[in-house]
């Protein structure tokens, strides 16, 4: 099974990273508000996307990306960051 790490940006311009082993499912859950973290944003499209052999070494990316340097990255890397 592939897992995903992802970065969501929302209409109202919230960033949202999170992981999954179905990208197409949980990005349909995020836009019906079925996920506590994003219920107050819509129109969630994905900035930026990883793929992971495994749950561990996604889980341990998304926990990266979410540090003050993982962050950085992000902003140096995605273009559509801001």
């Amino acid at each position: 099974m592939t897992y995903y790490v992802y970065v969501l940006k929302s209409n109202e311009g919230h960033r949202y990273i999170g992981s999954t082993g179905d990208l197409e499912q949980r990005l349909a859950d995020h836009n019906r508000g079925r996920n506590h973290a994003t219920k107050h944003g819509s129109g969630w499209t994905i900035l930026h996307q990883e793929q992971f052999a495994t749950r561990g070494e996604a889980m341990k990316r998304e926990k990266w990306l979410k540090t003050g340097i993982g962050r950085q990255w992000l902003e140096e890397h995605v273009l559509a960051w801001d």
